[in-house]
Order: structure tokens, then sequence, then C-alpha cells
């Protein structure tokens, strides 16, 4: 059976998972073309505050489908077409105005380390293990593993985890500020809506506004400045601004939209 990606809706959150249980959730281009779907349909729809992705049957994803990989050497345009394939999902998930959670059990090796990472939050089972094993194939990374490690870690961490192809625990993460919440195993999916449900409560415009403040920074602070000032304004007088001041005049929860 070919690898899917499904969808559910918990209340405010659609649940996107990674199923082909045979492979550990490996990614295929199919995958990646349903990924840049249902994000953007997420995103369009006033009634998803939240996204969570995760993986079926005990595991995040394997990665790549390396037998086909293997089928497609000597191929460097078809190659090319598979990575760039799942880069548009990535800058998917990273240009969604809403936020996007990972929730990962078992294995995030490769590709689906990386689709990991490139997720808002990352909540992980104390049993889940990160694995970026392109260095003992010959192979460099995708799916923006370099561009989110060098942006999170000390230059020589993130030179030697990918250097040396090494496996990662979630509590390793934790320490280093690339996973937002440990769990028990099993209950990673449960935590992370949990977590979506809290989102779901706050203001969407100033969600946005922060994802896209943190996610794509000016070069330099007065630039910086000038883009908090431009959204603060923004948020500010938009509806929800007005719901929250009038909550907070009359010590109430705001009701946002």
């Amino acid at each position: 059976m070919p690898a899917e990606l499904l969808r559910t809706r918990q209340g405010a959150t659609q649940i996107l998972t990674l199923s082909d249980p045979a492979t550990r959730n490996a990614l295929s281009p199919e995958v990646y073309a349903a990924g840049v779907e249902a994000v953007a349909l997420a995103g369009d729809d006033p009634q998803v505050r939240c996204i969570v992705l995760t993986g079926d049957a005990g595991h995040f994803s394997g990665g790549g489908n390396l037998g086909q990989l293997q089928s497609v050497r000597g191929q460097p345009e078809v190659q090319a077409a598979r990575v760039d394939a799942l880069h548009r999902w990535i800058e998917a998930l990273r240009a969604c105005p809403k936020p996007v959670i990972a929730a990962v059990e078992g294995a995030a090796a490769g590709a689906g380390c990386s689709l990991a990472l490139a997720c808002d939050l990352l909540v992980a089972s104390r049993e889940a293990k990160f694995s970026l094993a392109y260095g003992r194939l010959g192979f460099s990374p995708d799916g923006g593993a370099s561009w989110h490690l060098a942006a999170a870690l000390p230059r020589a961490q993130a030179l030697e985890w990918l250097w040396l192809a090494q496996t990662r625990s979630a509590e390793e993460l934790q320490r280093s500020g690339l996973v937002s919440r440990l769990c028990a195993p099993g209950e990673a999916l449960a935590t992370a809506l949990v977590l979506a449900q809290e989102l779901a409560q706050m203001a969407p415009n100033a969600l946005a506004s922060v994802k896209e403040l943190v996610g794509a920074p000016a070069s330099t602070l007065t630039g910086q400045l000038e883009r908090e000032r431009e959204a603060f304004v923004a948020n500010v007088n938009h509806a929800n601004g007005g719901e929250g001041l009038a909550a907070w005049q009359a010590k109430r929860r705001p009701e946002f939209r």
C-alpha cells in the first residue's frame, strides 16, 4: 500500500498523519504534494486554528524511500524534482500563518527529521529518536535540516550532527531548545493536541504576526523594530485587538475570532 497523508480534524486542529507503517512512514513525492495541498487548505480555513503533523503506528517518519532513490541514480533531473517537491512542503509549513506542531514518536529520520524541524513547535516522546544519517550514505542533507540547525544551534554542534550522521534523543534536542515539550511514550499526539488547543484560544492574526517576525527576522535591529511597529499597530486595530482590550476592561477571558 503506498504512503498516504491522512487528514482528520479535532476541534479547531487539523491533524495530518504520515501513514505507511510497513516503511516507518517513508516519504514520497505523492505525500509531499498532498502535504502542500493540506497545508494550503488549512491555512485558508478560518475554522482551523492550528496544524498538527504526526506519524502512524508509533513512528513519525523514517525519511525518504532509499529504494526509490536507488532506482533514479543517474537521473539528476528526476532527483532534483523530488527534492524540490519536498522543499515546497517545507516552505508551505514555514509560510503557513497558523502554528504547525510536530508530534513525534519513535523514529524521525532523514527527511522525516527535517520535516519535524521545519514545524514551529516540536512535541516528542521521551523515546523518540532523531537521525540525520545522510553522511553514512555519502549524502548531504535536504528538507532544510542544515538551515534549521544552523539557526538553532552553535555552528560546531550543527556541523558535528550533520557530519557524523548522529542519532539524537528527544532529551538532547530539548536541552538544545529544538524540542518544545517532552512527554511519555505514546502521548506525543495527545500532548500536541493540548498545546494546539491552547494556541486556538489566542488571536490568529497575532499568532501569524509573531510567526512571521520570528521566522524571517530583519537583518538589523532597526529593520526588525520597524516590522514590529507595523505588526503591533495592525494588531491593536484588528477586531481581535478590540476584543482583547474589552475583555481586559471587563476582567473576562477574550473570545478571539
